[in-house]
């Protein structure tokens, strides 16, 4: 695998000043966004893009209210956000709009990625590993409710910390899905 790394270039935002770098693994495109050092154990949040969730606000799903929380969060304290180019747990945003098709008519988010021929969670962690390894953090506070993120980052781990969402009228069953169905935590 040939991953190519750009120069660290400054990332004004509305949650403060941080730090940007992009990690080209062939045709995707992750970035991390970072504050402060990583000489200790390193508050992390590894995000996977969601176009309709980050950028338009969606409010079927909680991923663009944890990623605000996330950098809140880095702002306040430290650390790095991983933002993975692996949209709709991995089946891209062409199929993610179609797996909301399929809810608009009363699957379930799982049962939707399914009906299209594909896991729960087509995701991968692979990358996670070689920036961490790049930056020299070998322990770990994680941000997520994730239990295979957790999975994914065992060796390196000192705590999870939760990310805690409200649902809305849009979001309920979904996170009750990932709750009961997906293992993930609150």
């Amino acid at each position: 695998m040939t991953i190519q790394i750009s120069d660290i270039a400054k990332l004004p935002t509305h949650f403060g000043e941080f730090f940007i770098q992009s990690f080209k693994e062939n045709d995707k495109e992750h970035i991390c966004i970072f504050k402060g050092s990583f000489d200790k154990e390193v508050n992390i949040r590894i995000h996977s893009e969601c176009l309709t969730g980050d950028v338009l606000k969606s409010l079927k799903c909680d991923c663009g209210e944890q990623l605000e929380f996330s950098l809140k969060y880095i702002q306040e304290h430290g650390g790095m956000v991983i933002y993975l180019r692996q949209e709709g747990r991995g089946i891209g945003l062409f199929n993610k709009i179609n797996a909301y098709a399929l809810q608009d008519k009363g699957f379930d988010t799982i049962k939707a990625n399914h009906q299209l021929g594909f896991k729960a969670d087509e995701r991968s962690y692979e990358i996670v590993d070689f920036i961490l390894d790049h930056y020299k953090i070998t322990k770990v506070n994680l941000l997520t409710n994730n239990p295979q993120k957790i999975d994914s980052l065992k060796d390196k781990l000192n705590i999870r910390v939760p990310i805690l969402i409200d649902a809305n009228r849009f979001n309920k069953e979904y996170l009750q899905i990932k709750h009961t169905q997906m293992g993930h935590l609150n």
